[in-house]
């Protein structure tokens, strides 16, 4: 009988042993201010693999590296001066940069690409995993391939224990969604690939330059992950709406209804009903830090359906949109 995964507190003895643990070529679960990650040595094509096998991901989906200082990129990547004023204006956080890669991240890691996805995240207890195994590590989220993103310890247990051995805790991820990829491999031309917590207008305004909405990929070749139309998908349907009223809920008692604020009309209190909402006031950060447990909460709650109110704007509400068509899309 396979071994549940462990969950293991932050303490500097826990860090050790899984900084050994990934130094040994496992993957270890991992906590970021993003979502939680599955970790392994970005330089070990043996380790990358162990990703893909433990997630079910095909392997035309290519891994993030994350780095734990500024002075470790260029053993990943080639970067620019543009690229490192980005660097230099949002690392550590939340924000993905992709570049040329160097020979020392295998092609398991980038899908065959000549380019690499690098992150510094701000989570100090991944930061000081990363330098404790010495080695820059690839994390995609810590789930199957598709399913909705994890946001705390327990749902890695939930989703992958055992195919999972080790997770280190910490604590509730406090954005919620995933980080921002922006295309830097030419400088002129910089694009964004998935939109999150660091918007276009930010980036655009420290590089004193437009940068595109979005390049789309071929199909077979993204060059960053959460491009898949469909993605982010709990097993209940999703349907999306530009609005939703409570009457709507009330007509389809066997359908949830999820709201980004608190809909008029005394709907009943979280929980209870088919009613939901994902903040009261509809403040989009405390929103995007709920959506996907709520997403799972709903999931397991055995509804025919999860409808899900769309919101409109840029910034992050651009990054909530992009999770909720994906988690929609059948």
């Amino acid at each position: 009988m396979a071994k549940s995964a462990r969950i293991y507190r932050g303490t500097p003895r826990n860090l050790a042993l899984l900084a050994g643990r990934i130094r040994a070529g496992d993957v270890v679960g991992v906590p970021t201010e993003t979502v939680y990650g599955l970790a392994a040595d970005a330089t070990s094509a043996a380790a990358c693999r162990r990703i893909f096998s433990a997630k079910g991901r095909p392997p035309s989906d290519p891994l993030i590296v994350h780095i734990a200082s500024l002075g470790d990129l260029a053993r990943v990547a080639r970067p620019n001066p543009a690229a490192l004023r980005l660097a230099r204006r949002f690392w550590p956080g939340p924000l993905t940069i992709v570049l040329p890669k160097t020979r020392a991240v295998p092609d398991a890691a980038t899908a065959g690409l000549p380019s690499v996805a690098v992150r510094m995240p701000s989570h100090p207890l991944f930061r000081r995993l990363i330098r404790l195994a010495g080695v820059p590590l690839a994390a995609p989220s810590a789930n199957p391939f598709g399913y909705v993103s994890p946001t705390t310890a327990g749902h890695v247990r939930a989703d992958l224990g055992p195919r999972v051995r080790h997770i280190l805790d910490g604590g509730p991820s406090r954005i919620g969604l995933e980080s921002t990829i922006v295309d830097m491999r030419d400088p002129g031309r910089p694009a964004i690939l998935r939109p999150g917590a660091i918007s276009r207008g930010e980036i655009a305004a420290a590089l004193g330059a437009p940068v595109a909405k979005s390049r789309g990929s071929r199909a077979g070749r993204r060059l960053a992950p959460g491009q898949m139309p469909r993605h982010y998908s709990p097993r209940t349907p999703v349907v999306l709406h530009a609005g939703m009223t409570r009457r709507m809920a009330a007509g389809s008692p066997a359908d949830a209804w999820l709201f980004i604020s608190r809909p008029r009309g005394g709907p009943p209190p979280p929980g209870a009903g088919n009613v939901f909402w994902l903040d009261a006031r509809g403040d989009l950060r405390r929103a995007a830090r709920r959506l996907f447990a709520t997403l799972r909460r709903l999931d397991a709650g055995g509804f025919a359906r999860i409808h899900v109110e769309r919101p409109a704007g840029d910034g992050l509400a651009e990054a909530l949109c992009d999770r909720l068509v994906r988690a929609a899309s059948r």
